[in-house]
């Protein structure tokens, strides 16, 4: 009995494990908005995500205003559109 029980204990410890790893490669990344507008800039963004582009920022700006609010970064986030490198 004690050796099924180390296992399910092994088991469920593991599982624990599996699972806050998953949960913490899906942490979002803080954003900081340095000009304190409401909004993201690209130069904002390329701060936590160093490697965006032009055309991803594009797609994050869903509403095509030239900036990201904070509600269009989650969003993006979400979808795994914007994943910190």
């Amino acid at each position: 009995m004690g050796v099924l029980k180390d296992m399910k204990n092994a088991i469920v410890t593991l599982g624990t494990v599996v699972a806050l790893t998953a949960g913490l490669a899906h942490a979002q990344v803080a954003v900081e908005d340095t000009d304190g507008d409401g909004s993201y800039s690209m130069e904002e963004l390329m701060v936590a995500y160093p490697d965006l582009t032009e055309d991803v920022f594009a797609e994050v700006d869903a509403d095509g205003d030239g900036a990201v609010s904070a509600d269009e970064l989650t969003a993006a986030q979400d979808a795994e559109i914007l994943v910190a490198g």
